[in-house]
């Protein structure tokens, strides 16, 4: 580190993302990207006469996307923010509505950036164990008087809450923020946005990068009470009011525009998940139920770390946590039917291998 650097953020412990190697072409099950098509009206807007115009600035307050937004879930343009993928969106919250005098709450497995940014922005955040069973412990969140963050589905166990259970949350203090991070409620989930119509202390994030197939394009956004809205806004226009391009506006819209391929995608992913599980259980995995773009694996005879390796080693990326509860755990992205065969194909060499 430079000598300039803040003494606040010299213990700081970044996130850490998915590994991006180009020492040879892989099947890429990491990141919980989605190697399927954007929608074809994407390609529709790339191939327009809206790309000659990326020399001039997008509209900072990305009303052409957020109109989109509120459409598809029925709410109003001024309670939907609109940001340079989820993590930013989130980033915007902790910074709007969070300081050195606030508390927060979030599971300890869980996205590792809710807790980079607590500690990027100096809040007081406490890590609620998970469960036995990976579930979350509703009640201690409830009981810390702290405000809550949640991905729902959980990341990386793949849980899923209830609605009712968010709701719980929610009612237990007006005075807490409720913040439920919806990036894989997608594939088979129901979504908290209605509640957002009946409390203002809860925001729901999600993003494009998921069941949208827009990774490489961060789009991010949350739906709250107009209010929250505004504030954020606020801060957006203290920091960077152009943290959208137009090429992420235009390709959001699309994206948002096209329910009927976003639907076939996302049942996709959900045969495609029911496939790998059954496959790998039949290999003698234990493959945690899930209700994401992804599944969680654990073999007795064989560690979780070995099992990337050997993976790695057949030309396929997946995701390790060294962390504890969770260190003899494997995340696997679902990919195409393909991709999944591959993987059992592989575990499968890999298994024998092990075996003889």
């Amino acid at each position: 580190m430079s000598k300039f650097l803040c003494e606040k953020y010299k213990n700081l412990e970044p996130y850490v993302p998915g590994e991006q190697p180009k020492d040879r072409e892989y099947i890429k099950l990491n990141a919980n990207e989605t190697s399927m098509l954007p929608s074809p009206r994407v390609y529709e807007v790339l191939r327009s006469g809206r790309m000659k115009r990326l020399g001039f600035y997008a509209d900072p307050d990305a009303l052409e996307l957020r109109n989109a937004i509120a459409e598809k879930y029925e709410v109003t343009a001024d309670e939907v923010f609109a940001g340079n993928g989820s993590d930013e969106v989130l980033g915007m919250i902790f910074l709007a509505f969070f300081d050195e005098h606030s508390k927060i709450a979030y599971p300890d497995i869980s996205y590792g950036f809710y807790k980079v940014f607590a500690k990027s922005f100096g809040i007081d955040g406490t890590a609620i164990p998970l469960k036995e069973d990976f579930t979350v412990d509703v009640d201690a969140f409830i009981a810390s008087g702290r405000h809550i963050i949640l991905a729902n589905p959980n990341a990386p166990t793949g849980y899923v809450l209830p609605v009712s259970e968010i709701e719980r949350m929610v009612a237990s203090d007006e005075n807490r923020l409720v913040i439920i991070d919806e990036a894989y409620v997608d594939y088979g989930n129901e979504t908290c946005i209605p509640l957002t119509k009946k409390y203002k202390n809860l925001i729901v994030v999600h993003t494009m990068s998921k069941s949208r197939n827009l990774a490489g394009a961060h789009i991010g956004y949350c739906i709250a009470d107009k209010e929250l809205i505004k504030d954020l806004n606020g801060m957006k226009y203290s920091f960077n009011p152009f943290s959208l391009s137009d090429f992420s506006i235009a390709v959001g819209t699309a994206a948002m525009k096209d329910s009927a391929y976003y639907e076939e995608c996302a049942a996709m992913i959900i045969e495609e998940r029911a496939y790998l599980s059954e496959e790998l259980r039949k290999l003698g995995f234990e493959v945690l139920e899930s209700h994401t773009n992804f599944i969680f694996v654990h073999h007795s005879v064989m560690h979780a770390k070995e099992y990337q390796e050997k993976l790695k080693n057949a030309g396929i990326l997946t995701r390790y946590f060294p962390q504890e509860r969770i260190d003899n755990y494997l995340r696997i992205t679902i990919g195409t039917r393909e991709e999944m065969e591959a993987v059992v194909a592989a575990t499968r060499d890999i298994l024998q291998k092990a075996a003889a």
